[in-house]
C-alpha cells in the first residue's frame, strides 16, 4: 500500500501513514413508475449488507439513493464527480437496468479508471446479453453478493486474477467469461450490515405518521414454485432462516440507535418454517420493543397459523399482503400457486378479525385474458373484500422459462415497461390500452365500492390506517392520471357525502 510523509508538530520525526483505503461509492437506479413511492421511501437494504461486506475487503463505502432522493441524472454527475469513488456499484431489476447501465456509463465518462460493479437479479440472469458489444459494466456480481464482493474487491486491491473469483462474469477482450458458480452461505446470521450509511431521516412510510422505515430480511429463499416468479430461481430452490434471538438483537439495536419504528420483513417466504416464526414472534412480544412490521405472506401459512394470529399482532404486524393474482382457479394453477380462493377467503378474514390491515394483490393481461375474465377478477376481489386490492400487470421476465403463448404475446422489449403497471403482453382478446384500461377500472370500481365499508369500520386502527392510505391515492398526480378525471371529482365526493351520513372524520 502507498504512503505519504505526516510530519509531527515539532516537524523533526516524520511519520508514514497508509494512504486512505479506496471507495465503493453504491448508487440506486433513479427509476420511476409511480406506484412504490405513494406510500413511503424504501430502504435499500441490499446496499447495506454489500456495503458491510467492501468493508471487510478493506474499502471505505458510501451509499447514495438517488432514487428516494428524487435525483435525476445532473444532481447523479454531480455526486459522482464528488464522490471520487474507485468503484460504482449498483443493482438491478428488468425496470432499473437501463438506469443502471447509465449511471455506469456516466461514471466511465466522469473518470475512465472507475471500476464498475453490477448485480441484482437481472444482471444474474442476463450477464451474457449486458457483456456483449460495448459495455461500461466491468464485472457483474452473479447469485448472493456478499461473499462474491468481498472476494473480488479484495482480488482487484491486490492485483489478482479476476477470473478465480467465483460467481462473476466480465469481459475478457472478445471473450465473455463465466467464473464457476459460488454456493449459497450455510448460514445468514452474521452478515456485515453498514446501517450506518443510510441517511435515515429520509425513509419514512407516509400511511403511519411519526414512522420511521426500515427493513429486515428474517430469511432468504423461497420453496415455492409459482410459475411467474423469478425468487426461487435466484435462490437455487433454497430457503435458510435466521436466527431468531440475532433477528430481534438487529430490530433492537435498530430502533435504539437510529429510531426504526417500523420494520419491513424483505422475506420472500418468512412464515415457511412455523416453529422459527412463532420463536420470532415470541421473542418481540417478550422484549416488548415499540415497533410494528410489514410483511407479506400465503393464504394457506395464515390458515395453519390462525391459533397464532395473536402473536403476529401483539408483536406488532399490522399489514400483510397477500398474492391472489388471478380471479380464474384455472389460470391459478396454471401458475401453479397452491391455493384455492376458499383460503383466501378464510385468510383474509382472520387477518381482519385479529385487528391487522389485508391486502391482496391481482394480475391482469394473462395471454387468455378477455374482458369477461377481468370482471370476474374484480367480482372474486370485491367478494373477497380486502381492506386494499392492487391490481398489477401481467409481467413475464425476460430470464424466465417463457411459454411459447407468452412469448408470442410480448408486445415490448423495452424493460423500463416491465415493471407490474405497464402491460407488455397483449392478450389474443384484448388490446394493450384495453387491458391498461381494465386494470385501471378495477382499481378505481374497488376503491368506490370500499369507501362505505372503511368509513363504518368500527376498529379504529384499521379505518385511519385505511383513510390515510385513500388520501395518499388521491393526491398522488400518477394515480390521478391513471384513474382518469372521474375519479379525482368523485372519490372525494363520495368520501364527503359518508362522512356526512356516517358522522366519520
Amino acid at each position: 500500500m502507498s504512503t505519504y510523509v505526516n510530519r509531527s508538530s515539532s516537524g523533526r520525526f516524520p511519520i508514514q501513514s497508509p494512504a486512505p483505503p479506496n471507495k465503493i461509492l453504491f448508487v440506486t437506479p433513479p427509476y420511476h413508475c409511480g406506484v412504490a413511492e405513494i406510500s413511503g421511501r424504501w430502504v435499500p437494504l441490499n446496499f447495506v449488507s454489500l456495503a458491510g461486506a467492501s468493508r471487510q475487503a478493506g474499502l471505505s463505502a458510501e451509499i447514495y439513493d438517488a432514487m428516494t432522493l428524487d435525483h435525476g441524472y445532473p444532481e447523479i454527475e454531480e455526486r459522482l464527480r464528488e464522490s471520487g469513488a474507485a468503484y460504482l456499484a449498483s443493482s438491478a431489476l428488468t425496470p432499473t437496468i437501463d438506469d443502471a447501465l447509465k449511471i455506469m456509463a456516466m461514471a466511465k465518462t466522469i473518470n475512465p479508471a472507475t471500476v464498475t460493479l453490477l448485480g441484482g437479479i437481472h444482471p444474474t440472469f442476463m450477464y451474457d446479453e449486458l457483456l456483449k458489444g460495448p459495455s461500461s459494466v466491468d464485472y457483474i456480481v452473479i447469485g448472493e453478493g456478499e461473499i462474491t464482493l468481498r472476494q473480488l474487491l479484495e482480488t482487484l486491491e491486490g492485483g489478482g486474477e479476476p477470473g478465480s473469483v467465483p460467481g462473476i462474469a466480465f469481459r475478457r477482450g472478445d471473450e465473455i467469461v463465466r467464473t464457476p458458480p459460488r454456493p449459497l452461505m450455510g448460514s445468514i446470521d452474521d452478515l456485515p450490515m453498514a446501517w450506518d450509511l443510510l441517511e435515515w431521516e429520509r425513509y419514512s412510510y407516509f400511511i403511519i405518521p411519526g414512522s420511521r422505515l426500515g427493513a429486515i430480511a428474517t430469511s432468504r429463499g423461497c420453496l415455492l414454485s409459482c410459475s411467474f416468479c423469478s425468487q426461487q430461481k435466484f435462490w437455487g430452490n433454497s430457503w435458510r432462516g435466521r436466527d431468531p434471538r440475532k433477528v430481534v438483537d438487529e430490530l433492537a439495536a435498530l430502533h435504539e440507535t437510529y429510531g426504526v419504528n417500523l420494520f419491513l420483513i424483505a422475506d420472500e417466504q418468512p412464515t415457511k418454517d412455523r416453529e422459527r416464526w412463532e420463536t420470532l414472534l415470541e421473542l418481540l412480544i417478550a422484549r416488548g420493543l415499540p415497533i410494528s412490521f410489514l410483511m407479506e405472506s400465503r393464504a394457506p401459512e395464515i390458515i395453519r397459523d390462525q391459533d397464532i394470529l395473536w402473536k403476529y399482532r401483539s408483536a406488532g404486524v399490522v399489514h400483510i399482503s397477500l398474492g391472489v393474482e388471478s380471479g380464474e382457479q384455472e389460470t391459478l394453477d396454471s401458475l401453479r400457486k397452491e391455493q384455492t380462493f376458499d383460503q383466501v377467503r378464510r385468510a383474509l378474514n382472520l387477518i381482519q378479525e385479529e385487528g391487522i390491515v389485508s391486502e391482496a394483490s391481482f394480475m391482469v393481461g394473462f395471454p387468455q385474458e378477455t374482458p369477461e375474465s377481468v370482471k370476474r377478477t374484480l367480482q372474486q376481489a370485491q367478494e373477497l373484500n380486502p381492506d386494499i386490492a392492487n391490481f398489477m400487470a401481467f409481467t413475464p421476465w425476460p430470464f424466465m422459462a417463457l411459454q411459447g403463448e407468452i412469448e408470442a404475446r410480448l408486445r415490448s422489449d423495452d424493460y423500463r415497461r416491465y415493471n407490474l403497471v405497464d402491460p407488455v403482453v397483449q392478450p389474443a382478446a384484448m388490446t394493450l390500452s384495453q387491458v391498461e384500461s381494465a386494470i385501471n377500472a378495477c382499481f378505481r370500481k374497488f376503491n368506490m365500492g370500499k369507501i362505505i365499508d372503511i368509513m363504518t369500520m368500527k376498529d379504529d386502527f384499521r379505518r385511519g390506517y385505511l383513510l390515510r392510505a385513500s388520501k395518499l391515492m388521491m393526491s398522488s398526480p400518477f394515480i390521478m392520471k391513471k384513474l382518469g378525471i372521474g375519479m379525482l371529482g368523485s372519490l372525494p365526493a363520495k368520501v364527503a357525502e359518508v362522512k356526512k351520513r356516517f358522522g366519520g372524520s
